[in-house]
């Protein structure tokens, strides 16, 4: 059997549709930013990572994780997949140590990396008083 055959249709097709920008959660931080009167950048091209938001004045790159796809400690991030779960956690320990790398090269850029997870945004007062700490700390 070829990897290709063992391949599941529908599992394509979600995996397909999962998006890396204009998700949800980046949503929601973006309308929280705008509501405190915070300007932003999308997409930090030149930058390490690409962060999903940038305030360059600030020197600011914010992150938005998804809980799963990051490796989070809350419910959704220790979630196990069902199957290939072996992939799963070289997959998402890869991510995470990307993750790391891309945060000190953007400290020692002289940036501030702000990751915001998916979990925080959930809650729209805890998601705006975590960004307004974000964006006070020098």
């Amino acid at each position: 059997m070829t990897v290709a055959s063992s391949v599941d249709p529908s599992r394509s097709a979600v995996m397909r549709a999962v998006r890396s920008s204009g998700t949800g959660p980046e949503q929601a931080v973006r309308r929280a930013l705008r509501s405190q009167g915070v300007f932003y950048r999308l997409g930090g091209w030149d930058l390490p990572g690409r962060p999903d938001l940038v305030m360059p004045g600030r020197r600011l790159a914010m992150f938005v994780h998804g809980c799963f796809w990051h490796g989070h400690a809350c419910p959704r991030g220790a979630r196990e997949p069902k199957t290939n779960i072996a992939y799963w956690r070289a997959k998402i320990a890869r991510n995470r140590a990307r993750d790391a790398l891309t945060l000190e090269a953007l400290a020692a850029r002289g940036w501030r990396p702000v990751v915001v997870w998916e979990c925080e945004t959930r809650k729209p007062e805890m998601l705006a008083a975590r960004l307004r700490a974000a964006l006070a700390s020098p």
